[in-house]
Order: structure tokens, then sequence, then C-alpha cells
């Protein structure tokens, strides 16, 4: 849960700083502290920034903490309007960091400057306080994880309460703490009970592709992958959401292995450890299906999520195995740690079929993974990389990380690469030993599954880094929400002024 709001367009007086126990004064960018009207405490700071040898303008990429008068911390920084959204969350998150390790129960935010500038850096404060407010599960007895639960607002207000960036915020953290949860916590099982208890609390409907069903349409790739778990736990889980008046259908899809041994290609303990995060790619779908629709987004939303584990075992599949995909494809397995492609391969097909019930072809189509390891090398963790159909969707896909602050960089995706996918034995080789261009590799095996449909494939490098990324201070990001909220409502700008034919679409 978020902390709760209060605002007041009045602006934070001195009396009241010095009775906070915690606050972050967003100050506009200037060169010199004597233009600054109206800021309490500029004392402290000049003191501060003297024996620091700062210069004011210093405080746009490195914020001061100063004690209170009354034993408060009161951190001051500066946001330049020239910088990029990642840059600009970046300096707050570090802003708030020294305040967040005290675990505060209350946060004084205070927007100085003109009234434009400081409702625009309330929504970017807003969302960075919400963010790092949020703990992820726990099981420690002491000290016990306290959430933020006040925020005081000086200096700006929305008549929504900023509504749309709580929604934003709250997202992220059910992703975060999704992807959390020790794999103990969250089994195929258990996960599927949580998203049909989401699913009623608010009114989505739920259905599920378990391993029977999946076995009775064809569906090998992703049983192949689930069969070597027991209990046959995994399934293929679609939630969807109808607006009114929808003006497009949007499909979200979703890697959810909730724990990757490899299989029997078994990876050694160092890349095992933290295998339970697998799944983040079903928990950043499922977050930003939850973001859209509460932002009243007028799009038909599908989410498919197909979760699973990859086990070893003697029913787990094999190199050299050759199965039969939903959509009549032959795959031949090359690697059994390559499993989220053959778990995506089914659901993409479903998801294009606009099957369900009460769906239709969908207009576009964005899956997110964490899929290869070969995307961490190519980029580290402070970029995801993204592959799309059109130069359109890329050009979109790009212009959102700049906006949300959660970058992406475009790959190829050009038809040629797929010739390291052919297979003397089936239809398409599930992936190489060699490794080389494997994300790209990768994305070309997962396009063959979505026939003609505009595609969006993100693959989630930066799903954790160290220390934080951007507005998060949690080596989990939560990437992707952020960003899919900001690249769909662009996409639906573009849509609804030229919109395709639509698309009747059945099983």
């Amino acid at each position: 849960m978020l902390a709760k709001l209060t605002q007041s367009a009045t602006p934070l007086g001195k009396a009241a700083l010095d009775k906070s126990t915690h606050a972050v004064l967003v100050l506009p960018f200037a060169k010199k502290l004597d233009g600054l009207r109206g800021v309490p405490s500029l004392d402290r700071l000049r003191a501060a920034l003297k024996r620091r040898d700062m210069q004011a303008e210093e405080l746009a990429k490195t914020p001061v903490t100063v004690n209170l008068p009354e034993g408060g911390l009161c951190s001051f920084v500066m946001l330049d309007g020239g910088k990029s959204a990642f840059e600009r969350q970046s300096v707050l998150r570090r802003a708030m960091a020294p305040l967040m390790e005290e675990q505060p129960r209350e946060l004084v935010l205070a927007l100085f400057g003109s009234a434009e500038a400081r409702r625009e850096n309330a929504r970017e404060a807003l969302y960075v306080a919400w963010v790092n407010g949020t703990r992820l599960p726990t099981r420690r007895k002491k000290p016990e994880p306290r959430p933020l639960a006040r925020i005081r607002l000086y200096g700006a207000r929305d008549d929504g309460g900023f509504a749309e960036i709580a929604a934003v915020a709250e997202a992220n953290g059910l992703a975060r703490a999704l992807t959390a949860l020790p794999p103990n916590e969250l089994t195929p099982s258990i996960y599927r009970q949580r998203l049909r208890q989401l699913s009623r609390s608010r009114h989505w409907q739920f259905e599920e592709y378990d391993m029977r069903r999946l076995r009775r349409l064809g569906a090998g790739a992703f049983v192949a992958v689930a069969q070597g778990s027991a209990p046959e736990d995994a399934a293929i889980v679609h939630l969807s959401w109808r607006p009114k008046k929808p003006q497009g259908n949007l499909a979200l899809v979703g890697k959810g292995i909730c724990f990757d041994t490899g299989g029997h290609n078994l990876k050694p303990a160092k890349y095992m450890a933290g295998m339970h995060e697998d799944m983040n790619g079903s928990a950043v779908a499922l977050g930003l299906m939850q973001a859209l629709v509460e932002r009243n987004v007028p799009l038909a939303i599908d989410a498919w999520l197909p979760i699973a584990q990859n086990h070893l075992s003697p029913e787990a599949y094999k190199q050299n195995d050759i199965i039969t995909a939903l959509d009549g494809t032959t795959i031949e397995v090359v690697h059994t740690d390559a499993e989220g492609r053959m778990v995506l391969a089914d659901a993409l097909t479903l998801a294009t079929r606009g099957a369900g019930k009460g769906s239709a072809k969908p207009d576009l189509v964005i899956d997110f993974a964490t899929l290869t390891g070969s995307m961490g090398y190519a980029l580290g963790s402070r970029y995801s990389g993204v592959f799309a159909t059109t130069t359109e969707l890329a050009r979109l896909a790009v212009a959102a990380g700049e906006a949300s602050g959660e970058r992406v960089c475009i790959f190829p995706l050009d038809a040629d690469y797929e010739a390291g996918l052919e297979s003397k034995v089936a239809d398409i080789k599930q992936c190489t030993l060699d490794g080389e261009a494997d994300h790209i590799l990768a994305a070309r095996f997962l396009k063959r599954f979505t026939g003609e449909a505009a595609w969006l494939h993100m693959d989630l490098s930066a799903s954790s880094s160290s220390g934080g990324l951007g507005a998060v201070g949690t080596d989990l990001t939560g990437f992707g929400i952020a960003w899919g909220v900001e690249f769909v409502e662009q996409w639906l700008a573009t849509h609804a002024a030229s919109p395709a034919p639509r698309r009747r679409g059945g099983k």
C-alpha cells in the first residue's frame, strides 16, 4: 500500500520544516542561491555547500543533506529541466536515500520555483518517494521493515491527488514484491492462486490453461518445459479487462518461470542463485496491466502469463528432443536452459490468435522476459533491450524510455539472423550452442509465433541492478512498467489518430 498523500499549494515554512523528521526540498535549477525566494533554512544549506566546496548548481547532480534544529534530516536537491528524466529521477533517489535508510513513517516534500515547475517536479518527486517508501517482503524478525505511511506535499496540488503517478508506483511495487518472494513461497500453484485473488478483487476476467488442457490443445513447447516438475502445477494464465468503449486491443505476455534450474543442462550454483526472479517478466506484464486499468486507458487488455518451473527430473525435456508447438511448428531442443522462449512461444500463439473468452486479435502485442544472458553482456543492467516489428514501434519505444526514465536500446530483428536456427530435423532450432547473438536469435525465434501482429519484445536486462536504477533504490527495479505506461499511451495516441482496420478473432 502506498503512503497516504496530503497536499497543499502553500509553500513550506521554516517552522514546519524545523519540526519535520525527514524532508526533501526540491529547488528549481539556479547557479546561485541568492535568487531563490521563500526557501527555509538556506543558511544551513549555504554552510554545507561551503564546507564541501560545492557550487549551488551542483545540487542538480549531488544532493546535500543537513541536520535540522530539532534533530530531523533535510535533503536539498535541484531539478534541471534540461536533464533527462533518468537523470532527474536518479538525483531525487539520491536525495531521498539517506532519509529512507531510517525507514521514516512520514516524509515532507516541498517544491519551490514557478507554479509549472513545482507541478512537474512534484510528479517526479512523488513517484520516487512512493516507489522507495514501499518495502519489499522479507522474513527477518528484526529489524522489521516499516513502509512509508504519509507524504506531506507542499507547493503543489493536484485535484486527483496525483492518482496517475500513484498507479504506476503501486504497480512497480507489485512487480518488485512478487519478484522478491522466495521460490518456496511463489510456486506455480501459489502464483496462480494469487492471480485468481487479484483478478477477483479488481473485477478482471480470469482463465487458466492447465497442463491437461494444454496437452489437449497441442501446446508442446510449454508442456515440454513444465513436464519436468512435480507436481504438474504449471499453467498459462489469461487475465482480461474490457472498458466500455475500447479504442483497440492490447495483449501483454510475460515469462513466468518461478524457478529455473536449467533443466538437464544444469546451471552452476553461481548462476542458479537468484533464479526465483526468472518470473519477473510476468510480474511486469501484470503490473503494467494494473497500471493501465487504474489510469483508465481505453484499451481492451489481455495478459498471458506462462507460469511454470524448469526442473531437472526423469520426465524433464532433453537435448535433441523434437517437440511440436501449439501452432504446429516443430522445434529441435538444443539447450534445456533456453526454456523461456519455449513457454513464450505457445503463450504468444494464444495471444496473437485472440484466444480466450471474449477476446479479439490484438492490435499490439508486447512481451516481457528475463530471457537471455547475452542481453546482459550487451547492455549491462542499466538498459533493457527491445525488438520491434516496425521502425515506428521502435521509435516510440525509445521515446517512451526517454520520457519515463526507463531507458531502452533497439536491437536488429533482420531475417538473415534466423539462418543460425536452421535445423536438419525440425522446422526450427530452439537456440544454438555457441551463444553468438543469442538475444537476437531468441527474438527471431519468438517472432515466428507472433504471425503478422504488431509486436514488441523486451529482454529485461535491467530487471535487477545493484544499488538501484533511476527512480528505484532497490536492486529489483520493476523496470518496464513506467516505460510500458508511457509507450502504450503514446502508441494509443498514434493509433487513435490513424486506426487500423479492426480484426475479429476467435480460438
